[in-house]
């Protein structure tokens, strides 16, 4: 804010109590490596030498971060800064000086970072802090995955679905839209892959690329029992040689009903899902504290952009939560 305080600064300054959404916000402001996020995203960034001054990175990288995380539409994020004190001092604007970039110009700076892959650019620059860390094990990872759902309807202009996501059943309910799959180090919970796809593909046939090459074990549910037939596994000469701890299907584990010992099947089950339970962190948060259970956008390419800064984003929140932020921002 240009080192200079406002009215507004010094009313909330006398305040008794910080609200979440600030509290939150002060979170991802001391964790996030701001510089090398920037550094990441400058080579593609239009210099303002023709046309009207462009925005600076790090202005439309923080309204964009704050649309990611509260799960706000173009116009919505703009409204919402200028409502919120705690946004638009995340934002570090003084409206004696400038005001909030408009809905236009975020959606062109969210199309230059799905054009580029930046998402995935970013994901990787969390995990490897994590690692240069040391805060990331290795040897095991948990596989899991989740849908989001997408409209069904084609009340639209072209009358039609998204061509890109499909539909699938789970449990008695269909679902339409896509998946998200992700592997987690079964030592920290952190997410180190993620891969999309439409939702009718099954779990099992991308558990191979959410797997390290240095993996001894692998985690998943009954959705991921014939993992271990499969070529891509088989032909890989270190992942054939794994162990695979896959949780058998519920109706497998029954007993008669007088049997009155201890079912060991049952137990067996019940440790191998108290290591599993660690992959459903990363998608609480991504769908409950960021909101994003339903898709915004159409084809997988323009979500997955997201889910990377989301997913990125979620490790972060976890390691500060963890209180490792000082060990993550010395890495």
């Amino acid at each position: 804010m240009n080192g200079q305080l406002s009215f507004s600064d010094m009313e909330y300054s006398l305040r008794k109590r910080q609200g979440k959404k600030e509290a939150f916000l002060n979170r991802m402001e001391e964790i996030i490596p701001w510089d090398s996020w920037i550094q990441i995203i400058a080579p593609y960034y239009p210099s303002g030498n023709h046309g009207r001054p462009v925005k600076g990175i790090e202005t439309m990288l923080r309204m964009y971060l704050l649309q990611d995380w509260f799960n706000l539409s173009d116009e919505g994020v703009e409204d919402a800064i200028y409502d919120s004190y705690a946004m638009r001092k995340f934002m570090k604007i003084n409206f004696m000086h400038e005001q909030v970039p408009d809905a236009t110009t975020l959606l062109k700076f969210r199309h230059l970072l799905e054009e580029h892959n930046i998402g995935d650019a970013i994901f990787k620059d969390v995990n490897d802090r994590l690692e240069k860390a040391g805060l990331i094990m290795h040897g095991g990872t948990i596989v899991d995955a989740t849908i989001i759902a997408a409209p069904s309807s084609t009340k639209n202009a072209k009358g039609e679905r998204d061509p890109e996501m499909h539909q699938t059943k789970k449990g008695n309910q269909w679902y339409h839209g896509m998946k998200v799959h992700a592997g987690v180090d079964a030592g920290t919970g952190y997410v180190h892959t993620i891969t999309g796809t439409a939702a009718n593909v099954h779990d099992s046939t991308e558990a191979s690329k959410l797997i390290r090459n240095d993996d001894e074990i692998m985690y998943g549910d009954s959705g991921y029992l014939g993992v271990p037939a499969q070529n891509a596994i088989k032909q890989d000469e270190h992942h054939k040689n794994m162990k695979f701890e896959i949780n058998k299907r519920p109706s497998s584990l029954k007993t008669s009903d007088d049997y009155n010992g201890i079912n060991w099947d049952k137990k067996m089950e019940h440790d191998k899902s108290s290591v599993r339970c660690k992959v459903e962190h990363a998608f609480l948060i991504v769908k409950n504290t960021f909101g994003y259970s339903k898709v915004a956008y159409k084809g997988i390419k323009k979500n997955m952009n997201r889910f990377n800064f989301l997913f990125a984003s979620a490790n972060l929140l976890m390691c500060s939560r963890a209180g490792r932020t000082a060990e993550f921002c010395k890495g």
